[in-house]
């Protein structure tokens, strides 16, 4: 099965989005494991590619939905803890992330 093609707007926030975690120093937990951000973004990059190949992830707000809020095995919310801030749910801490993305390209 062929990959879809993420339009370009899209592909470059989801890029970032990955980029930003595994960047961020934060620790990124799924079924009651926590990974460092090179490991989060391993595993949320193969996510996203299993969702391309079927149309689920056309929007960095769908691969935030699909991919990046809950582990698909358990259905387990991920969560992010940074160094001085809460511990969150990812889809949260991803969806800020996202609006910080689009305030610095406009």
């Amino acid at each position: 099965m062929t990959a879809v093609a993420t339009p370009a707007p899209a592909q470059r926030e989801i890029d970032g989005l990955l980029q930003g975690l595994e960047q961020s120093g934060c620790r990124f937990q799924r079924n009651g494991r926590w990974y460092g951000g090179g490991d989060a973004r391993r595993h949320l990059q193969r996510k996203y590619d299993y969702l391309r190949k079927r149309d689920l992830a056309a929007t960095a707000e769908q691969f935030i939905t699909h991919a990046a809020s809950r582990s698909s095995v358990s259905g387990k919310s991920y969560r992010v803890a940074c160094a001085g801030v809460a511990e969150q749910d990812a889809a949260a801490w991803f969806l800020q992330q996202l609006q910080q993305l689009r305030e610095s390209t406009h």
